[in-house]
């Protein structure tokens, strides 16, 4: 007797979580580098914004991306939602949150190499970024900046020069991180491009 096996294949419709994730890292940059500025002091008041939108939003779209089975956006929001985790604990044990003799440990030389950690991997994902969009290559090579201007600042390297590259690259990238978000959701809503973001470079691919 011949027997005939049907497979369903099911398939869940996600919304794209680039929006979110963007704004997300559009709010912690720019409460960041209002004090980097100097138009803002101390750090306390950007923990919130730095566990919940810098890291847990972006988490979240990392997440989601993972539905769509986008590699790339997956590794992206991550490792940034992680990184403001790692941030934002790091200046808690300054703080000491985690005992006296913890903060009296600290030698921000080791924020530094982690710096520069995420400098290798911002520069890998620059060159993937290039055939997204424009507008995330640009998030991206401003993001390398700012691990240039941090690794270079906290291993005591030209510290002032170096500071204020961080500080500026971090406020443009809030710019440009507020305009890829709206783009996301306002193309998408109005079914048409109403901020563009430019095509793929088209090298790789």
């Amino acid at each position: 007797m011949n027997q005939t096996t049907t497979t369903q294949h099911i398939q869940v419709k996600t919304a794209d979580p680039s929006a979110i994730g963007l704004f997300g890292l559009a709010m912690v940059t720019l409460v960041a580098s209002s004090a980097k500025l100097g138009w803002t002091e101390g750090v306390s008041f950007i923990l919130p914004w730095a566990i919940f939108l810098g890291g847990l939003a972006q988490l979240f779209a990392a997440v989601q991306d993972a539905k769509h089975n986008n590699t790339f956006g997956t590794t992206a929001f991550a490792a940034f939602g992680l990184f403001w985790f790692g941030v934002g604990t790091s200046w808690l044990i300054d703080f000491g949150l985690f005992g006296e003799a913890a903060a009296q440990a600290v030698d921000p030389k080791q924020l530094g190499i982690a710096y520069v950690g995420y400098f290798i991997f911002s520069f890998f994902m620059t060159i993937g970024a290039m055939e997204t969009n424009k507008v995330l290559f640009i998030i991206f090579v401003l993001i390398d900046f700012l691990f240039i201007g941090l690794s270079l600042s906290t291993l005591g390297i030209a510290p002032h020069a170096m500071h204020t590259v961080a500080a500026v690259a971090e406020f443009l990238i809030a710019i440009m991180s507020f305009y890829g978000s709206a783009a996301n959701v306002l193309n998408t809503h109005f079914g048409k491009v109403t901020l563009p973001i430019g095509k793929p470079f088209g090298i790789f691919k």
